[in-house]
């Protein structure tokens, strides 16, 4: 199916040294896309680069901490120098961090010590969530507007959270940082639709990943975390690639401003 098919396109991922963003990266490519993968640290976006070459698609790992607004242009400068362009913008980096929100809290229960800093969410702990999830997808889609724009072309793919429609407890700063980006996401898409650009998000339920593989081996949060999934089971963290694939091809250009959640129906609980 040629809508499919990514082959002359190019594609940049943040946070594509691992986890989510490594396997949004590699199914790119192998759905024929040529991907420049960025992350603070080079050694894993560099490994990942390799992984993608391998596929026969060309590829350019570059360090950024894409926090800051000047980091984040000259990230995009460097991907479209090695690849010609950036049809696709993959928004991925990501940090949460577990912690009560104003106060310290006592007495936790034995699962909730487990994941959450019971001495309350610092200044610093704020914004390095705030700004990992929110304020890097501003700075990066900022940057590559102009091409985009004025290509008259281009996808734009935010990672959101089925937590940025619904609350969980102790993760205040991640839950808003996500929800923020939905809103984000659809503003982006009312500007940028009359320049034949979509906007569109993926909001993952729960995978295993590097950010929430120490979770799921307490076998309680496990059985738990499965139990509020109406499918009743978890799956392979490469679902999120292949969706990504469809908001980064051709058949997916009537669509524009949506959040897409994989979460195994648990969104549809809430909703």
């Amino acid at each position: 199916m040629k809508e499919f098919r990514l082959e002359g396109k190019t594609a940049l991922v943040t946070g594509g040294g691992r986890g989510i963003g490594k396997v949004l990266a590699l199914v790119l490519a192998e759905a024929g896309a040529d991907v420049a993968v960025a992350a603070r640290t080079y050694s894993e976006v560099q490994a990942v680069a390799s992984d993608i070459e391998a596929l026969g698609r060309r590829s350019v790992a570059i360090q950024a901490d894409i926090t800051d607004s000047q980091q984040a242009e000259e990230m995009v400068s460097k991907a479209t120098e090695y690849l010609g362009r950036v049809d696709v913008l993959v928004n991925n980096a990501g940090a949460t961090i577990g912690a009560s929100s104003v106060v310290s809290l006592e007495n936790l229960s034995e699962a909730d010590s487990k994941r959450v800093d019971n001495r309350g969410m610092g200044d610093d702990s704020w914004d390095l969530v705030l700004q990992t999830n929110l304020s890097s997808v501003f700075f990066c889609c900022r940057a590559v507007a102009p091409q985009m724009l004025k290509r008259r072309s281009g996808k734009v793919i935010n990672v959101s959270s089925v937590t940025g429609i619904y609350a969980e407890p102790y993760y205040t700063a991640y839950d808003s940082s996500k929800a923020g980006l939905n809103m984000l996401t659809k503003c982006l898409a009312l500007e940028w639709g009359p320049y034949n650009v979509n906007v569109n998000g993926i909001g993952p339920g729960w995978f295993i990943t590097e950010m929430t593989r120490s979770r799921f081996q307490d076998p309680e949060i496990y059985k738990d975390r499965v139990k509020s999934i109406p499918l009743g089971r978890l799956t392979d963290i490469r679902d999120l690639g292949l969706l990504a694939v469809y908001l980064a091809s051709p058949a997916s250009d009537w669509m524009t401003g949506q959040v897409i959640y994989l979460d195994g129906g648990q969104s549809a609980i809430h909703l």
